[in-house]
């Protein structure tokens, strides 16, 4: 493979800047409206043929170079709502909005990868690059694909990578199967009888109900579920009263369940439906649920994921490439898009947490050393495509 060293190291500077710029400017699902205007306008700038509206602000960049397979690459653009508690000076400008999870890094990755692939075209066939809105809770990918994505796109294969505190920079991890977990949530609303605290037995007693709901619910995972198949349900919020004498009438709740197995999925919807219904029927009161699909888990295709840890091998010089990492709880919405089309998804290191915050954290930031790895990383999966 013709990687082209001394490009990436002279461009490098120019990314920094390309990234920072997008921190500095932090916009949330389907508001990525300035985003994807740089997007688009360095899209345009490289050759590469611009298309937009794929789920209201999504941007796909097309490639040619001759016949031969269509390779998709996807990177994510949102941002999320918490105020930035870095000192950097390309901290957010905006008040509650930071790039609190690196979706600025890998739209500066893709963007580098689709430079220096636009100028070396050491490929033959197409690059579909997609540029995501929306990818936390907000089914972005989704959006895109049902706005007609793949039917105008179609693409033989599609990748994409995350950045990962913890994991020392220059390292990858990918798995074959299940990368990240499948994501639903819930609401449940609680109704009794409200009345005055000092007479509880005129009242039918929702906050008592609510709180047996509660400790119910967590013997779902370790007396349901097999002990042998992950999963995750944590109840999040409980909202109930305003007042110290007043027992209120509802109480409400909601939290979220995480799995890989479909028949786990299906064994927490149905029991957190029965749990409620009993708690329901012992206290004589309404308890009402409303269960949410939210994302599929994340499951890389074996023969993609085979592709994508040479790539990163290649890349990885004398880091790691893991293969043996257990998956995540946390959730991604590229499940969708590896539902309609082979693909895998990777994490590439950040590194320690202590130098560059969790993810999600107020006190996050994108390691910029990573971004050329990164890009090359992209860059190595097309030019293999066609060898």
């Amino acid at each position: 493979m013709m990687l082209d060293d001394s490009f990436f190291a002279d461009s490098h500077p120019k990314w920094i800047e390309w990234r920072r710029d997008l921190h500095m400017h932090p916009e949330l699902a389907y508001q990525e409206y300035r985003t994807s205007e740089r997007v688009a306008e360095r899209l345009a700038q490289m050759g590469v043929t611009v298309h937009r509206g794929y789920g209201g602000t999504g941007v796909v960049g097309v490639l040619k170079n001759g016949d031969g397979p269509n390779i998709g690459l996807r990177a994510d653009m949102d941002a999320l709502p918490i105020t930035e508690e870095t000192q950097a000076p390309y901290r957010s400008a905006t008040e509650g909005v930071m790039h609190a999870c690196g979706h600025d890094g890998h739209t500066t990755m893709l963007l580098a990868a689709a430079e220096y692939l636009a100028l070396t075209k050491r490929f033959y066939g197409t690059v579909t690059f997609i540029f995501q809105p929306a990818e936390e809770c907000e089914a972005g990918a989704r959006r895109m694909i049902e706005d007609g994505l793949f039917a105008d796109h179609p693409v033989d294969e599609v990748y994409a990578l995350h950045n990962w505190p913890g994991l020392a920079p220059g390292e990858f991890s990918v798995r074959p199967g299940a990368q990240m977990a499948g994501f639903d949530t819930f609401d449940i609303v609680v109704t009794g009888r409200g009345g005055h605290a000092a007479m509880p037995h005129e009242c039918s007693d929702s906050i008592l109900a609510a709180g047996q709901l509660v400790g119910a619910l967590q013997s779902i995972v370790s007396r349901t579920v097999d002990p042998q198949s992950p999963a995750v349900l944590s109840v999040t919020q409980i909202h109930a009263g305003d007042a110290y004498n007043v027992l209120p009438e509802t109480v409400r709740l909601a939290g979220c369940t995480r799995f890989f197995d479909k028949a786990v999925k299906q064994a927490l919807e149905r029991r957190i439906g029965e749990i409620c219904a009993g708690v329901a029927a012992q206290h004589g009161m309404e308890i009402t649920l409303d269960y949410k699909a939210v994302y599929p888990p994340t499951l890389n295709h074996a023969a993609s994921q085979e592709k994508a840890v040479k790539a990163a091998t290649l890349i990885a010089g004398g880091g790691a490439v893991h293969g043996d990492h257990n998956p995540s709880m946390a959730s991604e919405d590229f499940a969708f898009i590896l539902e309609q089309v082979p693909g895998a998804y990777l994490w590439l290191g950040n590194g320690a947490v202590s130098d560059f915050g969790a993810l999600h954290s107020p006190h996050y930031d994108f390691n910029d050393s990573i971004l050329p790895i990164g890009a090359r990383f992209f860059a190595a999966l097309v030019e293999a495509a066609n060898r």
